[in-house]
């Protein structure tokens, strides 16, 4: 009788499991305190306004009316995306945001890692250091600010790389560069260059500060030239770092940057500046059509979603460490 009313050995085991795994949690806890008082911040900051807002997406699938507020507004389901696919504008926002998109990739994408494998290839420290400081400094820029020396120096009357470019060519009429639609995207894609490059190279060259200097060592011993250390040695070695900066660039393709590309847009240029960042402010903010705007927006953030899990599976499939 006495045996029946024993605890199972199995369930005494689970306790004393359970409470070690609570010792060994709370030990973690005292032993790194300090970071996690330092976490935070920016946890509190995630969750107030990044996870909070995301009720306000239910607005989509509504005839959101201020007035009545979230719980009064009519609900009218897919009405919103359906006018979106459908809209004549669809396919027009979505080849230029594309298009910008596969322009970021070709070109500024691989900007930073050809900075970063240049600059590791300097010896002289000082040099090194001046040129990293100059490539950084755009990056502290706003967009008004690169707006405005975009528009300084591509100017029809007085810009002065139009007037370069009109000696050049022996050309004496002048262009307006800011209003020509074949002109938007390549400046678009200098700006970027220029502002960003210099500061995507930290990423790489903490990298490449990583590779084992032996490594190297052994690849001269074999006979290869500064050439072959860097395809064999340097490439192969920052090679996980390019693979998760990509699937989390992914995640951003349809993200054309809205301060960017509004401050570019003129009148003249808008059939190919449009974008679907661009759309959410003029639908939304201009035209009041708020819910129609949130359904805008929610399509661009569903879109991301689905490339990073995608970029992710195909790193992962290539044999490639993916993001998780």
């Amino acid at each position: 009788m006495a045996t029946d009313l024993a605890p199972p050995p199995t369930s005494a085991a689970s306790i004393s499991g359970h409470r070690r795994r609570r010792a060994g949690l709370r030990d973690v806890f005292t032993r790194y305190r300090w970071l996690y008082l330092m976490l935070l911040p920016g946890v509190v900051y995630f969750a107030l306004f990044k996870y909070l807002p995301m009720y306000g997406v239910t607005i989509a699938f509504q005839d959101f009316l201020p007035f009545l507020g979230y719980s009064g507004s009519p609900w009218v389901g897919f009405k919103h995306f359906e006018e979106l696919f459908a809209g004549p504008d669809f396919g027009r926002l979505l080849f230029n945001t594309l298009f910008l998109a596969l322009l970021h990739v070709v070109f500024v994408f691989p900007a930073p890692i050809v900075v970063a494998l240049l600059l590791n290839e300097l010896r002289v420290n000082v040099l090194k250091r001046t040129v990293q400081s100059l490539v950084y400094i755009p990056h502290f820029l706003s967009w008004t600010i690169v707006a405005s020396l975009t528009y300084i120096l591509f100017a029809a009357d007085f810009g002065v790389l139009a007037g370069w470019i009109r000696d050049f060519l022996g050309d004496t009429s002048k262009i307006d560069y800011m209003a020509q639609e074949e002109w938007f995207r390549p400046i678009v894609i200098l700006q970027q260059l220029w502002k960003q490059t210099g500061w995507g190279t930290i990423i790489y060259l903490a990298a490449l500060a990583g590779v084992d200097p032996q490594l190297y060592e052994a690849a001269r011993m074999d006979g290869a030239g500064r050439f072959k250390q860097l395809w064999h040695v340097t490439l192969p070695a920052i090679r996980p770092t390019i693979v998760v900066m990509a699937i989390l660039a992914s995640g951003n393709l349809l993200d054309s940057g809205f301060e960017q590309i509004w401050l570019m847009t003129t009148s003249l240029n808008r059939s190919v500046a449009d974008v679907f960042d661009t759309y959410v402010y003029y639908s939304g903010i201009t035209q009041g059509a708020i819910s129609y705007s949130t359904a805008v927006g929610l399509f661009k953030g569903v879109a991301g979603v689905i490339l990073i899990f995608g970029s992710n599976w195909l790193a992962k499939r290539l044999g490639q460490r993916g993001l998780f």
